[in-house]
């Protein structure tokens, strides 16, 4: 007898309503019955391990007991089959189900092999006194005694039919595994169930971890390590080469001002397209002027798309003033808006200068123009939308026109241009009132005034009492000197105008890209 087993004889079983006190270290390849009469009970066969988490094979594997049975016999036979469908099933990673069959009349178990498998408590009845035990009548000698016996009254047929294998797992955890149906083989197959994925929140990290976040460059680089750009100037380009490039002083304040304005034009706009129209009651102060100037501007410093629209109905000389005119109008896109399919074909509609300012013409026949009505206004919209950031509007004179009414609608900034007269200054100043009272006054707000010189020499009016009074109605307000080059009436080449006009239309585009980035972030 192994030290493993157990004295107990079938009468301090009984004492003990012959239910298994120690299932361990059985081996359930070796429960040898005596007598004919059987019955089936299932029992548990969990693996003693602490780690409910390693894989199903080597923690769910339930092992296979069968019934001892004399050599030669039709049980031993089914035995010997048994086991070879055993062995196929460890071989092909399969679980088959464990059928115990319990003699009820002289129910002994032997085992004679230490494998800590623990084995959950079987359903025997009470202990017969005139039962001999294995000792005695036993096929083997010398077999370890009897553990459990089985009761005078036959307990009531267990049915042979779907016993299903029991693990640890299963008995602590049910819902963490799913039984299948039976198979090709009809055994039954358990498994594990998914697994699920999660990420960690923000709120969720340790304190005193960091993140990949926070590697970033301010961080890490040694601004020390990192040579300086070659400045701009005269002073400083002249010492910088005398020193062997050893002694940078930086830009110029010119060039430092220069580059400030480029980041202020070239701010991000996120969201949606941008519209502005350029508005003027009265013709000839520069309303298509200052259009291009300012188109001509965002186009130069930053690196979306900008395109200006002529949407003057009294034949409108925006893209005269680029001097790139392709044939193509503002009618031709309405007109196609359907069969539009990428940019490749409005740029083959457009019209563009060397600062990348793409210009969609106004019909040259006035009566073709006035034929442009709001809702063809909308369709070009829609379609300029779809492929430019910002989209500038030349509008008419016709402030009740139905080409305007739809401008004001779509407008994120207003831009309204008066000449240095008199009645310029009036007229620009009603202007603004009219929109005030038709439901346009946050608009007129946010508003920017451009005081356009069309004449050489100082201006007869006073400019600092016309700044005065349009910055009590609008944001801010920019003076656009006078420039030869413009008053040709030509095309307009940007690097070629004088330096005081390029400031100017820069600082104009400046204070557009602020204005509707402060739309943005109140919206």
């Amino acid at each position: 007898m192994s030290p493993d087993q157990h004295d107990h004889s079938p009468d301090d079983e009984a004492a003990d309503n012959a239910v298994l006190d120690d299932g361990g270290n059985l081996d359930t390849h070796a429960i040898g019955l005596l007598g004919t009469s059987t019955q089936q009970v299932s029992v548990s066969l969990p693996v003693d391990r602490d780690d409910d988490d390693e894989d199903v094979i080597d923690d769910e594997l339930p092992v296979s007991g069968d019934v001892a049975a004399p050599a030669g016999t039709a049980a031993s036979e089914a035995r010997e089959e048994d086991d070879e469908i055993f062995e196929g099933h460890l071989e092909t990673g399969e679980q088959p189900s464990v059928t115990v069959d319990v003699d009820v009349h002289t129910a002994e178990i032997v085992t004679d092999a230490a494998d800590d498998i623990e084995v959950g408590p079987a359903l025997v009845e009470p202990a017969r006194d005139d039962v001999p035990s294995r000792d005695e009548n036993g096929p083997e000698a010398g077999a370890a005694p009897p553990t459990t016996s089985a009761a005078t009254d036959p307990a009531p047929s267990v049915p042979r039919t779907g016993s299903v294998p029991t693990t640890r797992r299963e008995a602590q955890h049910p819902g963490e595994t799913r039984a299948l149906d039976r198979g090709e083989g009809g055994d039954r197959v358990t498994t594990r169930a998914d697994i699920t994925l999660s990420s960690k929140r923000l709120g969720e990290f340790e304190p005193d971890r960091e993140t990949a976040d926070l590697l970033t460059a301010d961080r890490l680089l040694d601004r020390t390590q990192l040579s300086r750009p070659e400045p701009e100037g005269y002073w400083q380009q002249l010492i910088y080469a005398l020193s062997g490039r050893r002694i940078n002083l930086g830009d110029s304040r010119k060039a430092q001002a220069r580059k400030g304005l480029d980041r202020r034009i070239g701010a991000p706009l996120p969201g949606a397209a941008r519209f502005v129209p350029v508005v003027s009651r009265k013709g000839g102060v520069g309303k298509t002027t200052v259009t291009a100037l300012l188109g001509m501007a965002l186009a130069d410093a930053r690196d979306d798309r900008v395109i200006a629209v002529d949407a003057n109905p009294d034949r409108g000389t925006l893209a005269d003033r680029i001097g790139r005119t392709g044939g193509r109008t503002v009618r031709d896109l309405a007109r196609v808006r359907g069969e539009v399919s990428g940019y490749s074909d409005i740029s083959a509609i457009v019209a563009r200068d060397e600062t990348r300012l793409d210009v969609l013409a106004s019909d040259s026949d006035p009566q073709v123009s006035e034929a442009f009505s709001g809702r063809d206004y909308h369709d070009v919209a829609s379609l300029a939308a779809h492929y430019y950031s910002i989209v500038l509007t030349d509008t008419g004179t016709g402030i009740v026109h139905s080409v305007m009414g739809a401008t004001l609608e779509l407008a994120d900034q207003l831009v309204l241009v008066a000449g240095l007269s008199v009645d310029e200054a009036r007229l620009a100043s009603e202007t603004l009132t009219w929109l005030e009272t038709n439901g346009y006054a946050d608009r007129v707000r946010n508003a920017v005034v451009v005081l356009n010189s069309g004449r050489p020499g100082a201006p007869l009016v006073q400019l600092d009492q016309l700044d005065a009074h349009f910055r009590t109605r609008v944001r801010a307000v920019v003076r656009m000197p006078y420039d030869a080059h413009i008053a040709t009436g030509s095309s307009i080449v940007f690097r070629d105008l004088n330096a005081a006009t390029r400031d100017a239309a820069r600082e104009l585009a400046a204070v557009v890209v602020e204005g509707l980035r402060t739309a943005t972030a109140a919206a």
